[in-house]
């Protein structure tokens, strides 16, 4: 999801006055708190290694989907059927299932309503006269009528007979309608546009919860700021809408000769090998199309954790290839209304997908759908497995923002199955830190500027936030886009340009994601990770950065010149004021224009507060300065620097 809060950037320039003239008060460096030995709350199961893959005993539980729905465009109401075949991978029976009812949200008694303040928030319908939620027309386990209980956004279903564990299978059908809210919790809603409704539907079936090792039965109530947390299965889709609306979906189109034109056929046949964006529907077609009644759309994606579509009659449609590792090729498609059209906007929207995709597969881990669809709505940005919802008036640099961070969901958390109602920060920050490395890289640096992340620390670092290990519905609303989005992302450019290196990194990175992709990581799965692949001890960093809210404060305290003379070199002492230590980068500064630089391990504040070095040199100093190249998000920058 896209949190529309300012760039690191300009956020950082709010509370620049703060972290040039006035520094937070810093709590006092304990080095034994910092280093202390079982960070880890356990050492190893059968179900998760201590190395941080899984165990040789890990299982977990599937979902498959097949989807029928019905749109009716002058009600906004859905109509549908979802047949659920749940595959009970645990050692252990269930006597129960559950499942989320994301639609009940948007019911006027909801706990999600209940929680909106007076001052407003993104989510919620936003539309005092909307009452929404499903209406469950019908229940059956295997064919029979099911007992069960809905509570808020969950539904129980009690089974006549426990599913047996390791392979036992339950078939869920469930019959329901419900009426599409305007504007969803900015993640659905419906479009109003002069050629046509744009419908972006999404939580729109019932889907299950996930029964886990960790848990057992997740369950946490759906209250709009907190995302999802799915089971993988493969999802077929037969969607009806009025016959000329077009579809786009997660997944691939099955039945094209059904609902296109020989000319538009002729048209993706023709983006499917071309590097350039190819016009399927261009806008001289739209409002062509009058014929009446209904078509249905038949899509089908694999290993998914979830399903999404848009439709309109409205839509300009366009596409080209995507390029994927080993020589395979996905389809990178755009839809949007004539209002979103034009170079500076959504006409290069298909350009910001297929090189946001290409990027994320050659760096990270390839991607694995063969589709990647961008639609125009009135969301912000929200994803979802092989689509995305961007806002139709995004452009520019705005556009390539969104869609760059809304398809590197893709990897965390479509391929990489985070728990992203308790864990925000394994999603959001994880693919705000890739998008940083993505900008950078797309279109030699177009839209690229560089953080600074030395004059963030007042920002990141503020008393006025909650930790980062803190659930999206545990913290002020206010606080998500620095602690699920900022932070994290800030604190993994750290660990990689000034911790471990791009290099240890990256591999360290990569193995995580191919281990857990399409399985459910915990935090400590990726601590374990990072530790156990780079070879470094991280607890220190883990403990401060994620688990709290620990300040960054190390500055210059003295510099003397051996028996007081500069050519018998120098002696210099820095401190390690803040609770979290870091390794240190000392440039010095000579008078004669040369400058040498000096790297101080992290062990160094194992056991010492204060540390210091002689440099070798008959030069005499004019500076001593840490962190030159301003990487470090230090709360007090005033002490960072000697000057003679």
């Amino acid at each position: 999801m896209n949190y529309k809060l300012p760039t690191l950037v300009s956020a950082v320039t709010v509370f620049l006055f703060w972290g040039t003239v006035q520094a937070q008060e810093t709590p006092k460096y304990d080095y034994v708190e910092a280093f202390k030995p079982f960070f880890y709350p356990q050492t190893g199961t059968e179900t998760r290694s201590a190395s941080g893959q899984p165990g040789h005993a890990y299982w977990q539980n599937s979902a498959d989907y097949k989807l029928d729905a019905s749109l009716n465009e002058d009600k906004k109401e859905i109509t549908g059927t979802a047949e659920i075949t749940y595959t009970n991978n645990s050692p252990d029976k269930l006597g129960f299932l559950w499942l989320q009812l994301d639609q009940n949200l948007f019911a006027k008694d909801s706990r999600g309503n209940a929680v909106v303040p007076l001052s407003g928030s993104r989510n919620g319908a936003h539309g005092e006269m909307f009452s929404g939620g499903y209406t469950i027309k019908s229940v059956k386990i295997d064919g029979k009528v099911a007992k069960y209980t809905i509570t808020d956004t969950r539904m129980q279903i009690d089974l006549s007979k426990e599913l047996k564990a390791k392979g036992g299978i339950a078939k869920i059908t469930i019959d329901y309608s419900f009426v599409s809210p305007e504007y969803g919790s900015d993640r659905m809603g419906v479009q109003e546009t002069k050629n046509g409704r744009i419908f972006t539907i999404a939580q729109w079936y019932p889907r299950m919860c996930v029964y886990d090792d960790v848990m057992g039965w997740n369950t946490l109530p759906y209250l709009g700021a907190s995302e999802f947390y799915l089971e993988y299965g493969n999802i077929t889709a037969n969607i009806t809408v009025p016959s000329s609306h077009y579809v786009v979906a997660s997944g691939e189109l099955l039945n094209e000769k059904e609902v296109y034109t020989k000319e538009e056929i002729s048209r993706w046949n023709q983006a499917r090998n071309s590097d350039k964006t190819v016009m399927i529907r261009p806008e001289s077609e739209i409002g062509k199309n009058k014929a009446s009644g209904t078509k249905t759309w038949k899509f089908k994606i694999l290993q998914a954790r979830d399903f999404a579509w848009a439709s309109s009659s409205g839509f300009i449609v366009d596409a080209a290839k995507i390029n994927l590792p080993d020589g395979k090729k996905s389809l990178a498609i755009s839809a949007y209304p004539v209002e979103s059209a034009g170079d500076q906007a959504w006409g290069r929207s298909t350009e910001y997908t297929k090189a946001a995709i290409e990027h994320y597969s050659d760096k990270w881990y390839g991607y694995t759908y063969p589709a990647a669809t961008n639609v125009a709505g009135n969301e912000g940005g929200m994803e979802y497995p092989g689509i995305v919802f961007c806002h139709m008036n995004s452009k520019g640099e705005d556009l390539w923002g969104v869609t760059d961070h809304e398809f590197g969901h893709n990897w965390f958390p479509m391929i990489v199955g985070s728990n992203e109602r308790l864990f925000a920060w394994m999603d959001e920050g994880f693919n705000t830190f890739i998008n940083g490395l993505s900008t950078e890289a797309f279109n030699k640096g177009e839209y690229y500027r560089k953080q600074n992340l030395g004059q963030a620390g007042n920002f990141l670092l503020s008393d006025n936030f909650e930790p980062v290990m803190v659930g999206p519905d545990n913290m002020k609303e206010t606080s998500i886009g620095a602690l699920a989005y900022f932070k994290p992302g800030a604190g993994l450019s750290i660990l990689r340009e000034s911790i471990l290196g791009p290099e240890k990194f990256d591999k360290a990175f990569r193995i995580y994601i191919d281990r857990w992709a399409f399985k459910h990581p915990t935090p400590w799965d990726f601590f374990h990770t990072m530790e156990n692949v780079s070879g470094e001890e991280l607890n220190w960093f883990w403990r401060g950065w994620f688990m709290n809210k620990w300040k960054i404060d190390q500055a210059v305290k003295t510099v003397k010149y051996v028996n007081g003379d500069f050519k018998n070199g120098a002696q210099i002492t820095i401190e390690n004021i803040g609770q979290l230590p870091m390794p240190t980068i000392v440039q010095i500064k000579f008078k004669d224009g040369t400058t040498k630089t000096v790297k101080i391990p992290v062990e160094v504040w194992k056991r010492n507060k204060e540390w210091t070095f002689k440099t070798d040199s008959n030069k005499e100093i004019n500076e001593v300065k840490l962190d030159p190249d301003s990487m470090i998000p230090d709360v007090n920058m005033l002490n960072n620097s000697w000057t003679k």
